[in-house]
């Protein structure tokens, strides 16, 4: 069990650093193929963020896991909003803008509900349903970097791009796409291997611990970013932020593994469909009735405390 913790911890640690090192190296190259900060900031960015989950998910669905699969990129949706959200909004109130209920919010709500639609079907993620959903991305892309040109949002987005990155070399942009694309590696396929004998030395399911702990852990970068920025009361972080990586989460994460092998659901875990999917589309619905109140278009330290409360009773749950 010690080895078990040890390869999930030592997994997590590799994705962290790996991701970190994708990301610079993936600004670096934008860079030098002169995009602008505004496309690298919403696609560059975005996708190599997601890299850490798009790994453990493919991991976990080569090697015959899809409860991982599934339970990876749910639980992550369900964390970056109830964990991520309810504590960087307890720190620091967060303004609501516009583009989160006429573009984002819409967005992941269909996401979601397809993603349900998609398995409740016949119990199976397909290639075909895979490329619908990368497809939904690509087209949401397009329209967001229109819509966001002259907007708050251009600003946020070229905000997270380091300029720095635009002079580094090409050799080290190289070395720091080896260390990232090795960190990614070693570290989806430690922590899927400490994952499932974690869970069979614990006596609980691969689900409930992919839903959990593997969640949290992937979700630990949005988490540090988010607290550091409320904490210095940067107003650029906003609630676009983490609907956006829900979004990658579905429309990317789940979608390129599906295409590359489809992803089924375990008969043994049940409340995939019965019980966590629907924690997942209710933690994003809430969002609307608490950016309405009490406070209009902002979602106060109340709310933050609704969404982190309810972020510990699904743990609970999780687990019992």
């Amino acid at each position: 069990m010690i080895i078990s913790l040890l390869l999930v911890l030592g997994g997590l640690v590799l994705l962290v650093i790996g991701g970190e090192f994708l990301v610079r190296s993936s600004v670096a190259l934008s860079f030098k193929l002169k995009l602008s900060k505004l496309v690298i900031g919403m696609t560059v960015v975005s996708f190599a963020t997601s890299a850490p989950e798009l790994l453990v998910s493919l991991q976990a669905a080569l090697d015959g896991v899809s409860d991982i699969s599934l339970g990876n990129v749910i639980g992550s949706n369900i964390a970056n909003i109830g964990l991520v959200l309810g504590i960087t909004a307890i720190i620091s109130p967060l303004v609501v803008d516009r583009d989160f209920y006429r573009l984002n919010w819409p967005m992941m709500m269909l996401l979601s509900i397809g993603l349900y639609i998609f398995l409740k079907n016949d119990l199976v993620l397909s290639r075909f349903e895979g490329v619908v959903f990368f497809v939904a991305l690509c087209v949401f892309l397009v329209v967001l970097i229109r819509n966001s040109r002259n907007s708050l949002t251009a600003v946020n987005a070229g905000e997270e791009v380091d300029e720095t990155l635009a002079v580094v070399s090409t050799f080290r942009i190289l070395i720091w796409l080896l260390i990232g694309g090795l960190g990614l590696y070693f570290g989806s396929e430690w922590l899927v291997k400490g994952a499932k004998n974690l869970a069979s030395s614990v006596g609980i399911s691969d689900y409930a611990i992919s839903v959990t702990v593997i969640a949290i852990g992937t979700s630990v970068p949005e988490l540090a970013a988010s607290v550091i920025a409320a904490l210095k009361q940067e107003k650029a972080i906003s609630l676009g932020n983490l609907i956006g990586s829900n979004i990658f989460n579905i429309a990317s994460v789940l979608g390129l593994t599906a295409i590359i092998t489809p992803i089924p659901v375990n008969p043994d875990t049940p409340e995939i469909l019965s019980t966590n999917i629907f924690w997942m589309i209710g933690f994003a619905a809430i969002l609307i009735p608490l950016m309405l109140w009490p406070k209009r278009f902002q979602i106060t330290r109340g709310n933050g405390v609704i969404l982190f409360v309810a972020y510990i009773i699904f743990i609970v749950q999780a687990f019992t």
